[in-house]
């Protein structure tokens, strides 16, 4: 066994400054899958291990998932299946326990590699643990400079294990919030079709059966009737292009900020007939990241669609500028407004994906409105951090 001093145990300047960095890293996704996998390759980066993982334990103990970083994936195509968890990796979930072993085939509680595994010999291992629920556990193998495993290392791995036990709680949180939000989403989706589209399509049904009635006794009276159940269907023709209007954003993403705001005002413009003006500042994509563009156009899209919905407005503007450190997006109306004391009751899932939107990407929404003096809502995006830096 390897003798230390007590500065092998503390943290360096250095290694703070790599567990700042890694806990940035860790805690900025939201993605459950994209944390699990960062906490790995961070790890691993930290104490220069050549290999890392990070297993998390299904309901009986077992592990259900297994996150490795520095196998090739022939390596793991070869093996004959991943870890369960019935040696020292289970060991560790049972007792929450950190173990730090120079030959990992000396502990009582190996049982040996699966058919195919890699071989490794050092090992350190550290359970990630929050509220006493063991959420996972890391295992690094093997230093690539050939040394072993120090107490420095250790402490290092257990410090990123407390951010990653914070940052797998908040990713399983807002997992839970947006898969909540999904299925209220389609209840509102629902009732509105049940109440709005397809109630103005039964309402067109019974219209095309009365003009059928008239034709023969008063035809000017059917032709009427025909051209009221025309126009009927042109707007719920409407109707359903704002709901796909509504949902389709949802599955791309913004690669030209610019032509995707154009696009969209232009289908507004023609699925609406109300006049709305596009300012959108030159270079603004250099300075937003491929995420914040996606959100901003979400944001936008939903304002619009709310404006469609609620507004009837007669002018709308869609304004985006950049600011020192910001980029801000503006979606004006002149429409009816509202009291603001009643925005959840009248903006309702619309604002709360706007202001989810926002939050996922480290900005803000605010909204601003009085009857009858039109809406506008507010949203500030930081720029990417290589602008701001620079």
């Amino acid at each position: 066994m390897v003798v230390e001093t007590d500065r092998d145990a503390s943290l360096t300047r250095q290694q703070l400054r790599a567990i700042h960095k890694a806990a940035l890293a860790i805690t900025s996704e939201l993605s459950l899958s994209r944390v699990l996998e960062t906490i790995t390759v961070t790890a691993r980066e930290l104490v220069n291990a050549r290999y890392a993982a990070l297993g998390v334990p299904g309901p009986h103990g077992r592990l259900e998932q297994f996150i490795t970083d520095g196998i090739t994936e022939e390596e793991r195509r070869a093996m004959a299946h991943p870890p369960e968890g019935k040696g020292l990796l289970g060991y560790i979930l049972r007792t929450q326990e950190t173990i730090r072993l120079d030959n990992l085939h000396e502990s009582p509680y190996s049982v040996g590699f699966i058919e195919n595994h890699p071989w490794m010999v050092n090992f350190l291992g550290v359970p990630i643990v929050a509220r006493g629920e063991v959420l996972g556990s890391l295992y690094l193998c093997d230093k690539q400079d050939g040394t072993l495993f120090t107490a420095g290392d250790e402490v290092l791995i257990e410090t990123l294990a407390s951010y990653a036990a914070v940052a797998i709680e908040n990713a399983r949180l807002y997992q839970q919030v947006r898969r909540l939000a999904v299925l209220e989403e389609r209840e509102r989706i629902g009732m509105d079709l049940h109440d709005g589209i397809i109630q103005s399509i039964y309402a067109v049904g019974l219209t095309l059966e009365h003009s059928a009635l008239l034709l023969e006794d008063d035809p000017e009276a059917a032709s009427h009737r025909l051209r009221y159940a025309i126009d009927a269907l042109n707007q719920t023709i409407r109707d359903i292009r704002n709901y796909i209007m509504d949902l389709r954003p949802q599955r791309m993403k913004v690669h030209d900020l610019g032509e995707s705001l154009r696009q969209l005002v232009h289908e507004f413009r023609a699925n609406t007939l109300v006049e709305i003006k596009l300012k959108v500042e030159p270079g603004i994509e250099e300075v937003l990241d491929e995420g914040t563009s996606t959100a901003l156009f979400h944001i936008a899209q939903e304002a619009l669609a709310n404006a469609a919905k609620h507004a009837a407005a007669s002018e709308l503007k869609v304004i985006v500028e950049r600011l020192e450190r910001d980029v801000r997006l503006q979606v004006c109306d002149d429409g009816v407004g509202f009291d603001p004391d009643q925005i959840d009751r009248l903006l309702g899932h619309g604002l709360a994906n706007m202001t989810l939107r926002a939050q996922a990407v480290g900005g803000q929404l605010e909204v601003e409105s009085r009857p009858m003096q039109g809406t506008t809502i507010r949203a500030l995006f930081p720029f990417k951090r290589e602008q701001i830096l620079s």
